[in-house]
């Protein structure tokens, strides 16, 4: 069966998360997704309250840019999250935006090596293990967390770039897809993260894909979602989101599901006049139809 969840969009002020978390839970929805975008709101602070405000809903953070974090204090924390809700947090890391990186110093000559230096070391803190390395940015001196997940944590890379998407194949459990990744994209995506599990012997078992799809509904619909992608630079690149009805919405999702999407993710668009009335049109509209 596809998880289907939705974006709640960090243009909206934090004071209005908790009503639109509590409805996503109340609603049924499966997930809700937060985004770590500077400087609006922090991942896991915004997903800590998230959790604690439902019961049910699993809450996505697509991504922590790993230059802002040293790698022990993401494990610390995405293991609390763990322990005191487990099952119900899903964590992504990535590059992270390199412009908003340089703005606050922490931009690298090589972020594709300090991804894949980062996650595993994060795995492996994540599992437990006493931790020593000494690699080109990442270094531990016989790090080990105190309270490690009592199961194991599947940890998400957001890729764009052949390069990451790859990577995340070789050392990631699951890939996030964002919305600039059409259903040719994504089938083109599962290729590649098949060669990096076979590069690192990872063939067996399962790789999570999580890929996000720009969609609106209701009045104006059309103009918004043209805008919003043209407003990415991306009026010319076919298949980006889609606008429409619930019929619409479900056909676009089941065509990333069948390019080999596990997880699809509704993303609003920054200008969604009616949040609210965005997810609950996802749970009690979409998802009846998208099997």
């Amino acid at each position: 069966m596809t998880t289907l969840g939705a974006i709640i969009r960090p243009q909206l002020p934090p004071e209005r998360f908790r009503g639109l978390v509590q409805l996503a839970d109340q609603a049924g929805l499966e997930e809700v997704w937060l985004w770590e975008d500077c400087f609006l709101e922090g991942g896991i602070s915004t997903a800590a309250a998230a959790l604690a405000w439902s019961e049910n809903v699993r809450v996505g953070v697509g991504l922590l840019p790993v230059p802002l974090r040293n790698v022990a204090i993401a494990a610390m924390e995405i293991a609390s999250l763990q322990r005191m809700f487990p099952g119900r947090a899903r964590v992504g890391v990535g590059h992270g935006v390199q412009e908003w990186m340089g703005q606050v110093g922490a931009r690298v000559e090589s972020p594709v090596t300090l991804l894949r230096e980062y996650v595993e070391a994060l795995r492996a803190l994540l599992r437990g293990e006493r931790v020593s390395v000494q690699g080109r940015y990442v270094r531990l001196d016989d790090v080990q967390l105190g309270w490690p997940p009592q199961e194991a944590v599947e940890v998400l890379v957001g890729a764009v770039g052949s390069r990451t998407v790859r990577l995340s194949g070789e050392v990631a459990d699951g890939t996030i897809l964002s919305e600039v990744t059409p259903a040719d994209g994504v089938r083109s995506a599962v290729e590649l993260i098949a060669e990096g599990r076979a590069q690192r012997g990872r063939e067996g078992g399962r790789h999570a894909v999580v890929s996000y799809l720009l969609a609106a509904t209701g009045g104006g619909a059309h103009e918004r979602l043209r805008a919003e992608v043209e407003g990415k630079g991306l009026g010319d690149v076919p298949g980006l989101g889609v606008a429409g009805d619930a019929k619409a919405v479900a056909e676009a999702v089941l065509r990333l599901v069948d390019a080999g999407a596990d997880t699809v993710v509704l993303e609003p668009t920054g200008d969604e006049p009616d949040p609210e009335g965005f997810l609950r049109f996802v749970a009690e509209e979409v998802r009846p139809l998208v099997p």
